[in-house]
This record gives C-alpha cells, sequence and structure tokens, in this order.
C-alpha cells in the first residue's frame, strides 16, 4: 500500500454487582492491559495493501498491460501495473514489475518502496528494509518510505527508531493516515494516552471510513475511564467495518466494564467467530460467559 491513505490494519444484577466489583475492577484493569497489547500487535492491519477492486481488477490490469506493451521502456508503466498486482494479491507478479522499473531507472524511489511493501506482506522484512533504505537515500523527503520502514521498525520492537520515521513523515506534512495511527500506538504503548488521543483524532480527520484508528481511539480513552466516548468509538468501528474481530471485542469490554456481562459475552463469542486465536477475546469470554449465566434467575 505505497500510496494508501486507508488503513491498509487492536473486556455487571445489583446486589451481585456489589459483591463483584472489586473482582470485576481488577478483571477490566487486565482486560485494558491485553486490549493495549492486541491493539499493538494487531497493527498490521494499518500497514498492509488493501484490496481495492477496481485497481486490482483484471480489467484494470489489461489496460495498464495494453499502456507497456505501447510503452515498453517506460519505468512508470511498470510500477503502476506492480501496484495493480500487488491489491490484486498477485506478489510474484508485482516484484517483476517493480523490478523492471527500477531496471529501467535506478532511481525510482517509489518503485523500492512499492516493492518493500509487496515484500513485507511476503515476511522478506531485510529486504523490504533495504528498499526503503534506498528509496530514502534516493529522496530524503519520501514520507511514504518513511511510514512504511517505521512500521518494520515498529514491528521489530525498534519503538524509538519508529518514533523517528513516524515523526519525520508528519514534518513533512504527510497526509497519509498511517503516520499519525502508528505514532499514536507507540504512544499509547507509552501509556501517553492524551497524545495518543490527538493522533488517532488526526488519522481519522485525514482517513474517516477506517475502523482502526476508531478502535485506537477508543482502547486510549477507555485506559483513562472515559467509557462514554471509548463505547462511541468502538462502535463506529463496527459499523465501518464489522469483520474486526479488535472492534467486536473492544466493546464487550466497556459492555463488561458496564456490569453487562450478557451483552459482553455476547460480543466476546463474535470476536472469536471472527478470529478464534484473539486473546482479549478469548479471555473476555472466559470472564463474563460465567458471570453472565449466573446472574440469570434460577
Amino acid at each position: 500500500m505505497a500510496a494508501s491513505t486507508g488503513f491498509p490494519t487492536d473486556r455487571f444484577s445489583l446486589s451481585a454487582a456489589r459483591l463483584r466489583r472489586p473482582l470485576m475492577a481488577a478483571a477490566a484493569a487486565t482486560s485494558i492491559a491485553l486490549l493495549l497489547t492486541g491493539c499493538q500487535s494487531t497493527a498490521t492491519s494499518t500497514d498492509v495493501l488493501k484490496v481495492e477492486r477496481a485497481q486490482g481488477s483484471e480489467e484494470n490490469i489489461s489496460s495498464l498491460s495494453a499502456v507497456i506493451a505501447a510503452n515498453p521502456q517506460d519505468p512508470a508503466g511498470y510500477n503502476v501495473r506492480g501496484s495493480a498486482y500487488g491489491r490484486a494479491g498477485q506478489h510474484r507478479r508485482a516484484i517483476d514489475d517493480f523490478n523492471r522499473a527500477i531496471e529501467l531507472n535506478p532511481r525510482f524511489y517509489q518503485a523500492y518502496a512499492n516493492r518493500a511493501l509487496v515484500e513485507r506482506s511476503q515476511g522478506n522484512q531485510a529486504q523490504a528494509a533495504s528498499d526503503y533504505n534506498m528509496a530514502l537515500q534516493l529522496n530524503p523527503n519520501y514520507d511514504v518510505a518513511y511510514i512504511g520502514r517505521g512500521n518494520l521498525y515498529r514491528q521489530a520492537g525498534r519503538l524509538d527508531d519508529a518514533f523517528r520515521d513516524f515523526n519525520r513523515a508528519i514534518q513533512l506534512d504527510t497526509t497519509d493516515p498511517r503516520a499519525y495511527h502508528n505514532r499514536g500506538l507507540i504512544y499509547q504503548a507509552r501509556r501517553q494516552h492524551d497524545k495518543a488521543i490527538e493522533d488517532f483524532s488526526k488519522a481519522i480527520s485525514l482517513s474517516p471510513n477506517s475502523a482502526e484508528p476508531y478502535n485506537g481511539r477508543g482502547i486510549s480513552y477507555a485506559a483513562q475511564g472515559d467509557d462514554d466516548n471509548a463505547f462511541q468509538d468502538f462502535n463506529t468501528a463496527i459499523n465501518l467495518d464489522g469483520k474486526l474481530a479488535e472492534s467486536w471485542a473492544n466493546q464487550a469490554l466497556i459492555y463488561e466494564r458496564r456490569g453487562d456481562m450478557a451483552r459482553a459475552a455476547k460480543s466476546y463469542s463474535h470476536a472469536l467467530r471472527l478470529d478464534p486465536n484473539y486473546k482479549p477475546a478469548k479471555d473476555g469470554l472466559a470472564r463474563t460467559r460465567g458471570a453472565a449465566s449466573a446472574a440469570k434467575p434460577a
């Protein structure tokens, strides 16, 4: 997603509640910690190739191939078709096109960054880092490469290096929401939630139809005890993309903190149907399913 503006991509009957409140408060605090961890570990959703059907369609690729046939020495044609192949999930063909674009123009920094993103999606992190470095050597002001390399650093646990790259992209007046979203994730990991909320809000202003920054901002609101704003953000994320397990588990957390164990268990269950391995949902369902059953009248 070398120049994408999207993402691509992060839980109580009255007298009984009084008895359970200290335990539930501890459980909810644990949930926040797990959600923060989950938000950091699922952040590939913010920097992967989005399948944009119009650009990755066979029809579009055929049109681009016709352009290349008419101008076989133009590196730009290969770069554009490579991006289309990438969006269609045809990674080998995408890399072949980027290779050809770079062969024709060794200073084509956009092609290096585009190739790096496909390499990342295939797990070739070292080669991706090398291509991002080359793109920045050729153009030290290329915000897309700073964002891509920053994500490599962040996912490798090199948060200081990642933070510098996201800062640099922002200093270059990037309009790419990923720079703010991913810097927000680092602020969040450092428990600097006010700053994280500012960055997630900026990402939302740049990409209002993306669910991920709403999830990120909601988690920081929840960490500050602002459950109303958190709940609103999580519901917005679900409305935008109902297939993200993170959104449903986040919503469940607020139900749990409000004492509505039945709804919490239902949302955690939905999250697990979407992603059976999502740990915050597994742990949340284990807490709330039994509590919801115990709360039912005999």
